[in-house]
């Protein structure tokens, strides 16, 4: 009888009462008719490899040996066999350009804080009548405000409302593009009414569309946070340090942006001269020259911010996904691990993807330039052009950001190089069929709407501002459409830095449900039963039944 007690004592220890430990497994030797142990006592800690997807895999089965604690790191857990620095060449030229474009920006400070009395003290006073100003500068720190606040209100929101915000989303960007519409075709801008009108109907056809998939995106939007509000991760932490950076820096673009103008701008004829210009050497080719130049350091920098957001924020959703259901839990320090991974093996791939975005944007913004100059000389048809031209900039871009945002979760991870990474990533989304989940969720379109909403909000205020401080540099709206167009890009960019590890989060559990679905199911059962329920179709993608 007590041979049996004994017996019963650990089967349920091993089968059906406490978690199984390795303790459990010495004290209690097994009699020669136990059952046998659901597995062999751990030998050592637990390693993710890269997944060898095919149909049908499970991954984690028979030959699965968890982690002996919960000491573990990311390094440990996600090992890179051979690492290397991959890459290095975007890497050394990112560096090249960041250097640069602090030699471009200390110059022409300088420039600006030696004749700081010509270009004005305040919004009023400056003797500058042919360039950028004092005046513009303030517009750029209110532009700062506004996209920081808006920006930061915006996640919150996510945080706060998860089920109402896809509405929430939708219903106000939709409000402030009729609204911006009506405002402008209110004041006589009937290029740029008829451009905003255009976009407004497109917001409410695509609006209308969402409503069948909202569940489906709500559901992967509330696991997304929730994964972010768990002990070892510091999601939020991540998206305000990355938003703060972002803001600093676009303060510091804003700053060298109108430094530029008031250096090298040469004066009017009817007007004072430039006392700058002696020294320096105005031309209208530099200033242009060094504006495109900067612009394009801009776009890389931020992207690049961005993306390692995106990318440290990938290796703790991957963590989640592969080890939260197992003995040891989420590594230890993942957060840590992977913004280290992030800034040294994979910063070349990182600068790399960032690279193709930031050339692309450079011509979407001069695109968007020429179109508002061409509304505001009431050319109807050369803004009507130059719209076309900027929608199809714009479906490049959207391929161009579907493929990083994959690729640079496959690198969090696995620290590929770019290249490498994002054929590996696109062919096996593609084999699976998760491409077509991915363009059934909305969460991707609800966070662009709502950094374009932020963008919106920006260059309104742009508008207004010159409006009612009639600057004399702004004489015939000469540089409306220049400020309106970076006061959208510093709007946009602050709040796609602030909502990346949203988006870095649903990216990165589509990218593991392709890699190894059988997790979700076995580690996951809660999330895949609201997921399947509200969405049948991705049993059928992922696991073809």
């Amino acid at each position: 009888m007590a041979h049996q007690g004994q017996a019963a004592d650990y089967y349920n220890q091993t089968m059906g009462g406490a978690p199984y430990r390795a303790q459990n497994y010495q004290s209690y030797p097994p009699p020669s008719n136990a059952p046998q142990q659901p597995y062999p006592p751990p030998q050592q800690p637990y390693q993710h490899q890269e997944p060898k997807y095919s149909i049908a895999p499970p991954i984690y089965g028979e030959n699965f040996v968890p982690p002996q604690d919960d000491k573990q790191t990311f390094q440990e857990t996600f090992k890179i066999q051979k690492p290397k620095f991959n890459d290095v060449w975007a890497g050394l030229l990112l560096i090249a350009t960041f250097c640069g474009f602090v030699a471009v920006s200390g110059l022409t400070l300088y420039r600006y804080s030696k004749y700081h009395s010509f270009n004005g003290g305040g919004i009023y006073g400056a003797s500058n009548d042919f360039s950028l100003d004092t005046n513009t500068l303030i517009l750029f720190a209110f532009i700062l405000c506004v996209g920081l606040v808006f920006s930061w209100a915006y996640f919150l929101a996510a945080r706060a409302f998860t089920k109402q915000f896809v509405w929430l989303t939708g219903i106000l960007n939709c409000a402030l593009a009729i609204g911006t519409a009506v405002y402008y075709l209110y004041r006589h801008l009937w290029g740029a009414g008829i451009v905003f009108a255009v976009f407004a109907l497109f917001a409410v056809i695509c609006f209308i569309s969402w409503i069948p998939r909202i569940p489906f995106a709500v559901v992967m939007l509330q696991q997304t946070m929730d994964v972010a509000r768990m002990r070892r991760v510091h999601v939020f932490w991540v998206s305000f340090i990355g938003g703060i950076a972002s803001v600093a820096f676009a303060a510091w673009f804003s700053a060298t942006l109108v430094a530029i103008y008031t250096s090298y701008m040469p004066g009017n004829s009817s007007s004072a001269a430039n006392p700058s210009c002696p020294q320096a050497g105005c031309s209208s080719g530099k200033v242009i020259g060094l504006v495109v130049f900067v612009t394009f350091a801009g776009y890389w920098i931020t992207e690049w911010i961005k993306n390692t957001i995106y990318t440290t924020n990938a290796g703790v959703y991957g963590s989640w996904y592969f080890c939260a259901g197992k003995p040891g839990g989420i590594p230890r320090g993942a957060t840590a691990g992977a913004l280290r991974r992030a800034t040294t093996y994979s910063f070349g791939s990182i600068s790399f993807g960032s690279l193709i975005v930031a050339l692309i944007n450079m011509f979407r913004q001069a695109c968007s330039i020429a179109q508002q100059q061409e509304a505001s000389d009431g050319n109807i048809v050369g803004t009507i052009m130059f719209c076309i031209l900027g929608c199809f900039i714009s479906i490049l871009n959207w391929l161009v950001q579907f493929i990083n945002r994959y690729a640079f979760s496959h690198i969090a991870l696995y620290g590929k190089a770019y290249i490498p990474a994002a054929k590996d990533t696109w062919k096996m989304m593609k084999d699976r069929g998760v491409d077509a989940l991915v363009n059934d969720c909305l969460v991707g379109p609800v966070l662009t709407m709502g950094s374009v909403f932020v963008a919106y909000v920006s260059a309104l205020l742009a508008y207004l501002y010159l409006e009612y401080t009639h600057p004399a540099y702004n004489e015939g709206r000469t540089f409306t459409p220049v400020i309106m167009a970076f006061a959208f890009l510093i709007g946009l960019q602050i709040c796609q830095t602030f909502t990346t590890p949203i988006g870095s989060g649903v990216d990165t559990i589509f990218v593991a449900m392709a890699w190894d679905p059988q997790v979700a199911m076995t580690d996951h059962p809660e999330f895949w039963e609201r997921l399947v329920h509200v969405y049948p179709r991705v049993q059928q993608v992922l696991t073809g039944v």
